[in-house]
């Protein structure tokens, strides 16, 4: 018989309690690559599926499924080949230059100037933050975020901006496409009548692409540069659907029929989730700027009482910590009631 104690110091021991957390480990890295990991991979090959599926049509499928097994086995490997050989190529360019974003933003200015005028945002920010009474240290901070921080962030939004706009524009150029192949047009007339007729930022993006045509570009080469200037998931569509179609065949027309109603339900979706997201984003700018528009009312009913607030060194304190606490609020709200769809 074992004694009690013995059974204390089994249970206890080191080496168990070693065994269990490795256990334990291994268990929850399990469960995360089984909850996270695997439902991405799914998503990929459905996604490829869809890709080809587009880029085939509906006569293409049903032509695929009367194909031998063989046959069938051989397109579904040279249309996952040609994604990844396209998905490859976009992931291998991670790196964003300057003159990258600029030319994403639509700014025709070059890196030299940039700099200049980035460099002039500082010292006009400093500027204004010493003057206000401020110490030289963070009069220096403010003249670092503003040639550094400010500019950068003023690119990020005009580059979001006209991507907006393109994917305004972008399922009428598809229809244009559309509409000329069923008549007989092809696709690079088409191409030339997006380029004529259709309103910016999708004119300019189709008038590289016939430059680049007129020099011998091969399109699928213009298309994956479009994709580098205007980043977007649909426009990777568009070029996958072009490279699948020039290799494997299919019916071009409607393949980009079908990429339009796509792009269409897209827009519906995004529409609705910023209708029911109305509220909170309305709750989320009155609770952001109530702090505020207390501290100007005061200011201006009571300003001995808040004067303390500027020329104590407790208070330029106590302002600092606040208005980063009010940025982190400000930035959590914001990633709560923004959505990916």
């Amino acid at each position: 018989m074992i004694p009690a104690g013995h059974w204390e110091r089994i249970l206890v021991s080191p080496e168990l309690l070693r065994i269990a957390m490795m256990f334990l480990a291994a268990l929850s890295v399990g469960g995360i690559v089984y909850v996270v990991i695997m439902p991405l991979l799914s998503d990929e090959r459905k996604a490829s599926k869809r890709i080809a599926d587009a880029s085939l049509g509906q006569a293409g499928i049903a032509a695929r499924r009367s194909e031998t097994p063989e046959a069938v086995s051989m397109r579904k490997q040279q249309v996952q080949d040609t994604i990844k050989e396209l998905e490859a190529k976009q992931k291998s360019k991670k790196k964003i230059t300057l003159s990258k974003r600029l030319l994403r933003s639509g700014l025709n200015v070059p890196v030299k100037s940039f700099y200049i005028a980035s460099a002039i945002c500082g010292v006009v920010i400093g500027g204004i933050v010493y003057v206000t009474g401020s110490s030289p240290l963070v009069s220096g901070l403010a003249a670092l975020a503003g040639s550094l921080g400010f500019p950068r962030w003023l690119l990020t939004y005009l580059a979001k901006r006209r991507q907006r706009q393109f994917l305004t524009e972008f399922a009428n150029a598809l229809d244009i496409i559309v509409r000329g192949v069923k008549s007989g047009l092809p696709l690079n007339d088409c191409l030339r009548m997006i380029a004529e007729e259709i309103a910016e930022p999708v004119k300019s993006e189709f008038v590289e692409v016939v430059e680049q045509q007129k020099v011998g570009v091969p399109l699928s080469k213009t298309f994956e540069r479009m994709f580098d200037r205007m980043p977007l998931q649909e426009l990777n569509f568009f070029a996958i659907v072009i490279a699948i179609q020039q290799q494997t065949g299919g019916n071009l027309a409607e393949a980009l029929d079908n990429l339009s109603k796509v792009l269409r339900d897209r827009m519906r979706l995004k529409a609705k989730v910023q209708a029911f997201s109305a509220e909170a984003k309305a709750s989320a700018a009155i609770i952001g700027s109530l702090p505020p528009l207390v501290m100007v009312t005061l200011t201006f009913m009571t300003p001995e009482y808040t004067m303390l607030l500027w020329t104590e060194q407790l208070g330029k304190m106590m302002l600092m910590a606040s208005g980063v606490w009010m940025l982190i609020g400000v930035l959590v709200m914001r990633k709560m009631i923004n959505f990916d769809y």
